[in-house]
């Protein structure tokens, strides 16, 4: 457990924090706009491109869990450095690349790192500062990392790949994370569990490692395969199975990875089902966004990069607000604004034309998402964490980065089934490659809408708001 007296760092090393999770969200989407030069030098299948994108999905989405449990038994600081560490290496090695089966594999191993740094950080965050303000100002700064990062990948992967190489999309990392772990242990307190006997549920570990793994697998070889596939329903029955048999070993199991009277406390659960559903809508339109600007629009890598800074840029700066209106007024009313926001925004997107332009049909869209983010994200990790007791951090922040994983592959695969389907069907009716394209992108976003408008009911309908402003305090059982 944390001292009484708050940590004099503690603003230094949120600093540190930070910039460790910049880089580690920044890879889930610094990668997409620069797939085709990385393809043409490393002489890839076209089927296996993906892969660039899919490995990492894959080990983050899969490890978050049991990242999370790791940090709170072994120690937080410990566990960050180790991830960081993992992180940092595999960036080095997707850059010195020479071979597609060489990136795909640093790919994975660098997801394993960041599926251990994102819960240990946000736990760090957790138990070092107080809930409330401080802790909700603390947060504020997360949610303009986490809620920018993604669009700032973009941004960033266009003008790197376009002025330096595509290696420097990896590289970019490297100086961030050896700063980050060289100043570490100078201005992160270490803590850690000291109540419990470390047995670290080696089956419970496996099971919901493979199933989250199986999961996330099947979800983004769907479009490619076929939802009614032999394959794809096998797959996700695998990772039904896993995971039932997951839930039902640590109802029995004495020690426990994840003590399922955690989901007792009531805002926690509701504050997954909202964050699952946000990720799924902002991963799979960011996706449509870029192939419609480089397919339809004609924008080059650069331009389209350039053209997230409407998002990222505002996320950025609305982060600040979000996080004090959330202080002032509960997390409730902020939510269910940024939420609101990012479906007019989406709704905006379902109009775009073949002959459209950046200014017309996706600016105003673009600033929409870029408040709505802050607004929505910030607000639910808040919620996420609230009544959480600080032994019990690092299970909570897995839980809410592994719902956003999900949500995230979940959404980016239902999103461009969609969309690709429908564009294939006016292709073979005989529109024009530009007009078909924007048809398929057009129903995406209707389905995008669709997920975000399910959000925001969830978090109109589940989340109460004297719960925020008065988190429950459930005891779990002693392991």
């Amino acid at each position: 457990m944390n001292a009484v007296a708050p940590d004099p760092r503690r603003w230094k090393a949120l600093i540190l924090i930070c910039a460790a999770i910049f880089v580690v969200v920044l890879d889930i989407a610094i990668v997409n706009v620069a797939l085709p030069s990385i393809g043409s030098d490393l002489h890839f299948a076209e089927k296996n491109l993906q892969w660039v994108i899919t490995a990492y999905g894959l080990t983050y989405g899969g490890f978050l869990l049991l990242g999370g449990r790791a940090a709170d038994l072994i120690g937080r600081r410990l566990v960050f450095m180790g991830g960081l560490a993992l992180f940092t290496g595999a960036s080095l090695v997707c850059g010195l690349s020479t071979s597609s089966a060489m990136l795909i594999g640093a790919r994975g191993v660098q997801g394993l790192g960041a599926a251990i740094v994102t819960p240990a950080a946000l736990s760090i965050i957790s138990t070092t500062f107080t809930e409330g303000s401080e802790r909700n100002k603390a947060l504020g700064a997360w949610g303009a990392v986490g809620g920018g990062g993604a669009a700032a990948g973009v941004v960033m992967g266009g003008v790197l790949t376009k002025y330096l190489g595509w290696e420097w999309i990896f590289w970019v990392n490297v100086p961030v994370g050896l700063t980050v772990l060289l100043l570490t242990p100078f201005y992160v307190r270490e803590s850690r569990r000291e109540d419990v006997v470390h047995d670290y549920d080696p089956l419970g570990a496996l099971s919901v490692t493979s199933g989250l793994i199986v999961l996330v697998y099947a979800i983004s070889e769907a479009p490619d395969v076929g939802w009614g596939a032999f394959r794809t329903i096998g797959l996700l029955a695998l990772s039904a199975a896993l995971l039932i048999f997951f839930l039902i070993w640590e109802w029995r199991e004495k020690a426990p990875l994840m003590p399922l009277g955690i989901f007792r406390i009531r805002l926690l659960a509701a504050s997954n089902v909202v964050g699952l559903l946000m990720a799924g809508g902002m991963y799979g339109s960011f996706l449509l966004l870029t192939l419609y600007m480089q397919q339809v629009l004609q924008l080059s890598v650069l331009q389209t990069g350039l053209a997230f800074l409407a998002t990222a840029g505002t996320a950025v700066v609305m982060a600040g607000p979000a996080q004090a209106l959330t202080t002032r007024l509960g997390a409730k009313p902020v939510m269910v604004t940024g939420l609101s926001l990012l479906v007019a925004g989406c709704l905006w997107y379902t109009q775009i034309d073949a002959d459209g332009s950046y200014p017309v049909d996706l600016l105003p869209g673009f600033v929409a998402v870029g408040i709505g983010i802050p607004f929505a994200f910030i607000p639910i990790t808040i919620a996420a964490l609230a009544g959480v007791k600080d032994e019990d951090a690092g299970l909570a922040s897995g839980l809410i980065n592994t719902s956003q994983q999900v949500g995230g592959a979940i959404g980016t695969a239902v999103l461009s089934t969609v969309a690709f389907t429908h564009g294939n069907t006016l292709l073979h009716r005989g529109e024009p490659p530009a007009e078909a394209f924007t048809g398929g992108f057009q129903w995406g976003f209707w389905v995008g809408a669709g997920i975000w408008g399910t959000a925001l009911l969830a978090a109109i309908v589940l989340i109460r708001r004297e719960e925020v402003a008065h988190p429950e305090a459930v005891e779990l059982p002693a392991q």
